[in-house]
């Protein structure tokens, strides 16, 4: 037998790397405080390897933070796992009647492998923040940034040119042909403080020349990336705009000042004006949700969220009429391909107008229904077994008996 087959076949292996994969859910657990749970996610499961840091707070922290423990990540368990079944099936199977119900199960415990690497590279989850009586026809990525430069000058639509976080931090010269714009990026910040010379005068010179900043006196000073779930990293970016007649000026773009009481920020281009913005990751839906009515239940004598529930109409472009839906917890709206979920909400008291506010986890999965079918192939190879094992035990007992 060739080795390396048979070593990959080995059921020694097979316990060894389910062993690994006990470890790496453990020390992924541990982390978890200290990433939150995307972060943690995508270095311990999305990953070939990862190295665990003893934790600073553990006793001798301080003394023990140099132990750096290596372990394979979530797609090396998982190949090798993948290969380890399919060489063992051909190894130790036996082609036969009495075995189908194993062969239909490795092949249900297959495709649930297969499911997880493709929901990896495929699955994009967002937010929709929707007030009641609104309309909206995206869903934002506040782990994603992308700067963005708007012509709002027709009546019924925006023309909008994007650039990627991923582009921004190379810190170089972005060419926009259509636009006939060029944009330097001279100082690319994945967090940052944002103060102004009037709250901090010892603070730097602000190194924007136009816009709110230089209006402001803004300056950013890089922070630390943060990771927890309820923290939003303040993603700014220092970027000078060169037209076809020279620079434009350098300008401060931030997150931050995606927001309401903050001035656009625009300038002249070709006799149209445009707006500059750093947002964070839009993704427009064919389509728009129209909050009707947002409700909430809190137990008797409590403010713990009991139920929330959100009444919405579809509107498809093109369609006449709307389709009404009601999203809660536990019940999502499927459309499209896209599944939104009933995520969390801002209370009426809680907004200046006291209309309260929605916000539903938008989930992109093309694959979301493999892993379905392949537990449901798994149950069906198991009872397959189970009924075949029955009917030769039962055969047996009468022939005892005659």
């Amino acid at each position: 037998m060739n080795p390396v087959f048979k070593f990959f076949s080995s059921l020694w292996l097979t316990v060894v790397l389910l062993a690994f994969c006990i470890l790496l859910v453990f020390f992924g657990t541990l982390d978890q405080v200290h990433w939150g749970i995307h972060e943690t996610q995508r270095r311990y499961f999305e990953s070939l390897y990862v190295f665990w840091q003893y934790p600073l707070e553990w006793p001798k922290g301080q003394a023990l933070r140099w132990i750096h423990l290596p372990l394979p990540g979530g797609y090396t368990l998982g190949s090798l796992l993948l290969i380890n079944l399919v060489c063992a099936h051909f190894r130790f199977f036996r082609p036969g009647w009495k075995r189908l119900g194993i062969a239909v199960t490795h092949l249900g415990v297959v495709i649930l492998l297969v499911s997880g690497f493709l929901i990896s590279a495929f699955q994009k989850e967002s937010q929709m923040w929707i007030k009641q009586g609104e309309t909206s026809n995206y869903a934002t990525d506040y782990r994603a940034n992308e700067l963005v430069v708007i012509d709002r000058s027709h009546p019924d639509y925006d023309e909008v040119t994007t650039i990627p976080e991923s582009l921004l931090a190379e810190e170089g010269i972005i060419s926009l042909n259509e636009l006939g714009l060029r944009v330097r990026v001279i100082d690319f910040m994945p967090n940052a403080l944002l103060a102004s010379k009037m709250q901090n005068p010892t603070g730097p010179d602000p190194r924007a020349d136009r816009g709110a900043a230089a209006r402001m006196g803004m300056f950013a000073i890089e922070q630390p990336q943060v990771y927890a779930e309820d923290e939003v990293n303040t993603t700014s970016a220092i970027v000078e705009l060169i037209g076809p007649d020279g620079s434009l000026g350098t300008w401060l773009v931030s997150n931050y000042m995606d927001q309401p009481g903050i001035p656009a920020q625009t300038f002249e281009l070709n006799g149209k004006t445009y707006e500059l913005m750093l947002r964070f990751h839009r993704t427009y839906l064919p389509f728009s949700l129209q909050l009707d009515e947002f409700s909430h239940d809190v137990y008797p004598g409590t403010e713990t969220p009991k139920n929330f529930s959100s009444e919405v109409q579809i509107i498809t472009p093109g369609e006449s009429g709307t389709q009404p839906a009601l999203i809660y917890m536990n019940h999502p709206l499927r459309h499209e391909g896209y599944t939104f979920f009933q995520h969390s909400f801002r209370d009426a008291r809680m907004t200046p107008d006291q209309i309260p506010w929605t916000s539903l986890q938008v989930v992109q999965n093309p694959v979301w229904q493999m892993p379905y079918y392949a537990v449901a192939i798994v149950g069906i190879g198991m009872c397959i077994q189970f009924l075949i094992r029955l009917v030769g035990f039962a055969n047996r007992f009468k022939k005892a008996a005659a």
